[in-house]
Order: structure tokens, then sequence, then C-alpha cells
């Protein structure tokens, strides 16, 4: 196995776990748990799921899918956002399905990783990468954008249940 293999391998093994975590710890939540928030100033699962649909939308589908950009990155953040349970988990599972089915094109695809898929677009608004960044870049950039907020999410739900219940299956 080559290190391309391997290393998109790791990252759909970890993105597909990441999913089943985040999933099952939504799924425990009422839609009141969805819009909480532990102070004023801090982001509510409701802001976490946006932000990450938001990321992979103009991120991914944009080039993926050749959809047009439309987020409102500052809407992901308002106070007060309203999103049900369902709206939530239906949001993620979607945002790591379009994420997963990316990366297993780059997998069967490997010369993908050092294209420049923004390179011709408008520029990227809100990104860490600009648009001469590479496939490979935007990937490791967005598997770290989806870990630390899912990482929120997780923290966030166990703050109004105490203790979540996993399936390890």
């Amino acid at each position: 196995m080559d290190i391309t293999t391997e290393f998109l391998d790791s990252m759909l093994i970890k993105l597909r776990s990441e999913r089943k975590w985040t999933l099952q710890a939504i799924d425990q939540l009422s839609d009141e748990d969805i819009v909480w928030s532990p102070t004023s100033e801090s982001n509510s699962i409701a802001n976490l799921v946006a932000h990450i649909s938001g990321a992979v939308h103009s991120r991914i589908e944009t080039i993926f899918f050749d959809i047009p950009d439309a987020r409102d990155r500052d809407k992901e953040f308002e106070r007060g956002l309203a999103m049900s349970q369902e709206q939530a988990y239906q949001k993620t599972k979607i945002a790591f399905d379009t994420t997963i089915q990316y990366l297993e094109h780059l997998a069967s695809n490997p010369p993908l990783l050092l294209s420049q898929p923004f390179l011709h677009r408008p520029p990227l608004t809100y990104s860490q990468v600009g648009n001469d960044t590479t496939a490979l870049n935007l990937m490791m950039a967005m598997f770290r954008e989806i870990h630390y907020h899912t990482g929120q999410i997780i923290y966030a739900a166990k703050m109004r249940k105490g203790q979540l219940v996993w399936n390890y299956d």
C-alpha cells in the first residue's frame, strides 16, 4: 500500500468514526438542547452544526457538485439560531456524507489530491486556505474544522445530558 492510499484510508476511517459519535450524541438531545448555549457568548449546537454545514457547502459542494457558493457565515453564528434536533441530525449527516463522498472520490483518483480545485473560481471567503490550495490541503483543513467543532458538539451534549449512551457496534 502506498502512502497516498494509506493517508486517504486513514482519513476516511476517522471521519466515519467522527460521524458515528457525533450523530449518536445529537440523537440523544431534545430540540431545546440543540439551541442551548452555556453562555451568551458561546455557540449552541445549532450554531456549530450550521457552521460545519456551511463550511462543507462552500469548500466541498461548490467544487464536487458545482453548486454556487451561497453561504452566509454570519448567520451560522447568530444568537438564538433556530434548529430542531431532527434538522441538526440531518444537516450533520449530510455534511459528513458529502465530505466522505468527496474523500472517496479523491481516493479513487489520487492525482486529484494535487489539483487546485478553486484556482479558476471566485475568491474563497471565510477560509483558511486560498484559491491556489490543493485538494489535499483543502481536505486537511476540512478534517481539522470538522473534528474541532464536532468535539464541541459532543462536549455541549455531555453538558446538557451529563452522560451519553454510546453504541460501540
